[in-house]
């Protein structure tokens, strides 16, 4: 495993991010919305760096740790757990991509009432009290993607999962249009693809073309 990640090559890092974004433009690309837990966003996040965390910080690391056979697998697991640790500490979160804030509001309020008929607006934070919960839209524009955030200290796990669940059935169907980053990232995801491809591909016949090699040389030594 040591000689593998040893002999990388900096394109194939790529292939996880490039993975990464055309699953994301083919979730903008859709007609519905695509609703993700916070905790699988993170993960998926997390993994499409991978590739990068590796022939980056964790290859600058690598020497002062050794030639150990469980010096890559050590650093591995430290990544993974960096990542675990963030999620975890992370507040309770609903990502909705291919939408925007004025799309995905009315669905959160009739939610909101049917779950609490005593829940309440406060710009775009909605508490329901007899759910021991409180939502904030923290919605991009730009990107058309909106996080619904559990925020309060004391937020009820029962809550939040039922009111997640009920967001994630109601925003499927509903109609949207493609989003017009869809093709960006589609198209510069799969440029990442083929440059990781291409790269490895490099790589290995690079790799093998001195064993090619070695017969003939050996053959014109014994001729001489």
């Amino acid at each position: 495993m040591n000689a593998i990640l040893d002999s990388l090559p900096i394109g194939a890092a790529l292939l996880p991010l490039g993975i990464y974004l055309a699953g994301l433009g083919w979730i903008h690309l859709r007609g519905r919305p695509f609703a993700l837990s916070g905790v699988w966003d993170g993960i998926l996040l997390g993994a499409s760096l991978a590739g990068l965390v590796v022939v980056g910080p964790i290859a600058l690391v690598r020497p002062v740790a050794g030639a150990s056979a469980w010096s890559w697998p050590i650093l591995l697991l430290v990544f993974i757990l960096v990542v675990t640790l963030c999620v975890l500490v992370s507040r309770p979160r609903l990502v909705v991509y291919n939408i925007s804030v004025e799309q995905l509001r009315p669905i959160v309020a009739e939610v909101a009432s049917a779950l609490d008929p005593q829940a309440r607006w406060a710009g775009e934070t909605v508490a329901l009290p007899t759910r021991g919960i409180q939502v904030h839209l923290d919605g991009d524009g730009v990107l058309r993607t909106v996080s619904l955030i559990g925020i309060g200290r004391r937020s009820s796990h029962e809550g939040w999962s039922e009111f997640s669940r009920r967001v994630r059935r109601d925003s499927r169907q509903l109609r949207v249009n493609p989003s017009p980053w869809g093709g960006l990232f589609a198209g510069l995801g799969g440029l990442l693809v083929l440059v990781s491809v291409w790269s490895s591909v490099a790589a290995l016949l690079q790799s093998r073309s001195p064993l090619a090699a070695q017969p003939s040389t050996v053959r014109s030594d014994l001729r001489e």
